[in-house]
This record gives structure tokens, sequence and C-alpha cells, in this order.
């Protein structure tokens, strides 16, 4: 077994059962991608056995910090079984389900989501990548899907000196409507392209905040609700399941907009009472506001501003911009759903982004509530970095 010793000091982190080691803990000792190698203190004792990554910054990912644990087919089902088995014991009100959130359940860089009768994948790491083919047949095995689709194409993998990859691992087919389906979520059917979709096809990590908002329009009488960044329009469903009397979703991106139109339809909802917008956000909020145009309820679900801390300050700019003309555009008692997923923002900083932006904006506002992932999406007291998405629901002054 390879062994990787650390420098002096740098071992405090593994000791906290931190996942990671960056380049420059490591005094000496290498290995090839993803081979599982020794991790030593200065002097000599063990502290994890992980997954060496040459290429990346983060150097190692801990698989275990138990020096009898042996990292084999059984380590893996192990690890598989417990995620699966946890995910079972949570309420989740659909059958899209994320399975293995990585490093919260001990396998770092992999992320398996369910889609009714697929599981569509990323291997993110260097690590993962080395154990595929037996992941793989693991997650068939424990899972009873026999489609198995990878999505390995997030920029991460470039990180790790890997290619990116978008096929079929098990099962499937080469006809385009194999990678598509329909989930259930809060009583909608929503529908999945885990070959074309954003991440693995879908977030499912805001399926809770979609049925709290559905509720909070009801609950508010929200009639007129903006979803910038709709993507294909969950927001905008769950709105006009609370009763709201004009949506109107915005994006980008053609196709998506095409998919929201078609969810509307799909769960029985009067598509007149549904609009599309391709459009970019920032701009078409400026031109609502030149308008005089005003909303009762306004989602803000933008993508990825800050990938890491290091773009914390320009993102912070762009997060602050959109909240800032979203709070000016609501009506006097408007709702404001507003969420960042990149794990560069803390929630603390986040919230003194938005904060800033109602300075700006000169409003107040009432913070209704925290949000976050959905649970089967966790984050552990190990890892607090697996807190990626958070958000605030404010009702304006």
């Amino acid at each position: 077994m390879k062994v990787i010793k650390l420098r002096d000091g740098k071992d405090r982190s593994l000791v906290r059962r931190h996942p990671w080691v960056f380049q420059g803990s490591i005094e000496k000792g290498k290995a090839d991608a993803g081979e599982t190698v020794r991790v030593e203190a200065q002097d000599g004792r063990f502290l994890a056995w992980g997954a060496y990554s040459p290429e990346s910054q983060i150097r190692v990912r801990a698989w275990s910090f138990d020096a009898g644990e042996r990292i084999d087919a059984a380590f893996f089902e192990r690890r598989l079984a417990a995620a699966i088995a946890l995910r079972a014991r949570m309420d989740v009100a659909s059958d899209g389900v994320r399975l293995v959130h990585g490093e919260a359940d001990g396998l770092p860089g992999l992320v398996v989501d369910r889609y009714g009768d697929i599981l569509s994948a990323q291997f993110l790491a260097a690590g993962v990548e080395r154990w595929k083919a037996t992941i793989a047949d693991l997650l068939v095995r424990l899972t009873g899907c026999a489609r198995l689709y990878e999505r390995s194409d997030a920029g991460v993998r470039a990180l790790e000196g890997l290619p990116a990859v978008r096929a079929w691992l098990r099962g499937g087919s080469d006809d385009p409507e194999a990678a598509r389906t329909v989930i259930h979520e809060s009583g909608w059917r929503l529908t999945v392209d885990v070959a074309e979709g954003h991440k693995t096809g879908y977030y499912l990590d805001q399926r809770d905040n979609r049925a709290r908002f559905a509720g909070l329009v009801r609950h508010y009488g929200c009639r007129r609700v903006l979803n910038c960044f709709s993507y294909t329009g969950g927001f905008s469903v769950a709105a006009l399941a609370g009763g709201a009397e004009r949506v109107v979703s915005v994006d980008s991106s053609a196709p998506a907009l095409e998919r929201a139109v078609e969810h509307v339809r799909l769960n029985g909802l009067d598509a007149a009472r549904h609009e599309t917008r391709d459009s970019d956000v920032n701009a078409l909020l400026r031109e609502s506001l030149k308008n005089g145009e005003t909303w009762d309820a306004i989602v803000l679900d933008p993508p990825k501003f800050a990938p890491t801390a290091a773009h914390a300050e320009r993102a912070s700019r762009a997060y602050k911009d959109i909240n800032r003309l979203a709070l000016k555009l609501l009506a006097p008692g408007g709702l404001l759903l507003t969420f960042s997923c990149s794990g560069g923002i803390s929630p603390d900083l986040f919230h003194k982004i938005v904060a800033g932006a109602a300075m700006d904006a000169e409003v107040d506002g009432a913070l209704l509530a925290r949000l976050e992932g959905a649970p089967d999406h966790p984050t552990t007291l190990m890892f607090p970095e697996g807190e990626y998405l958070k958000g605030l629901a404010i009702l304006k002054a």
C-alpha cells in the first residue's frame, strides 16, 4: 500500500474526520489516479484510507478513518446499501430521490439520483472513477433498476484530469426516449431527461421548497408570480397549484421553457395563466422595473455564481443586484424566495448579501424561513461544505 505522509500540523482536519487532503498538506508520497493510499501523520500515525488524485488540488479524498477497513467491493456495497437504506427511512414525497450524496454518504465524488426506474450517476473524482464498474453493478443490484445513465459531464471532472462522459452505463438504448421518464412530486407530474437535463436530469434538491412555495402562494394570496431562472418550471407548477392567476417563467433556454409549458399541461393546470419569457433574467428585471410592473411573488433560483470561495466577491455583487431588483419589483406584502447554490457562499454571507440588497432597494421585510436542500441531500457535521443550497423566504414590508 502506498503511503501519503502529511506535513507537520496538517493532520488536524483528518483527525476531525474531514475527508479532504489538499496538495499543500502533503510532505511526500504519490500514487496513480484513484489508487487507494494510506494517509499518515508526520509521526507515522494512521489517519485514513483515501483515493489519490494526482491532478486535483484536493489530492486525497478519504474513504475511511478505520485502520482495519479494507477498500474493496464489499466496502462499496456496505456504503451504498447504507445510503439507500437512509433514504428509505426519509419521508420523501416523490419517486425522484437522491440515493448517494458524495462525502455525506462516505463516497466522495459520487452522486446518484433515482428517477422512477432509471438511475443517473455522476462520477466526479478519481477514486470513484477507478471503481466505476463495481459501483455500477452494485447500484443495479441494490436498487433493482436495470438502467443506469452516467452524467459525468460536470466541470469538476476536468480538475481531476478526467474527460466528460455522458452515456448509458447499464441498460438503456440509443433511442432518446429511453432517457426520458416522468416522476411524481407532491402530487405533480414532472418530466425528466437524464441525458439532456441539467445535473443528473433535474433539481431534486428543491423538491421541498417547491412544495412549500405552493403553500405560501396560497396562504398569502399571491396572484402574480415571476419565476426567474425557471428551468423546466417546477416553481411555476407550484405557483399555479397554489392558486396564482398569472405566472411568468423566465429562462435563457428555449427547450427548458418548452418543457415548462408541457409541465403545466401535464398537471392539468390552466395554460392561459402561464407565460414564458426566453430572456436574460437581469435584463428582464430591469425592463420590468422600467415598465412599472409589480409582482406578488418572485422566485430567484440562479445557477452557481461562485463555485469556490475564491469567486465569492464577484458572485456577491451578482446576487445583490438581482435581489435588489426583485425587492423593488415586489408589491408591498409580496413574497420573495431567493436561493444560492454556490458552495463558495455561506448561509451567513448570503443573508448579508440579501440584507444589503434590501438596503439599496430601500425596503425591509420579514424573514419567514431559512431554506435548504431536501433531506435526501444531507449535510453532515464533519463536512459542512456539503451545505451548498441555501435560501430565504422573505415577506416584503
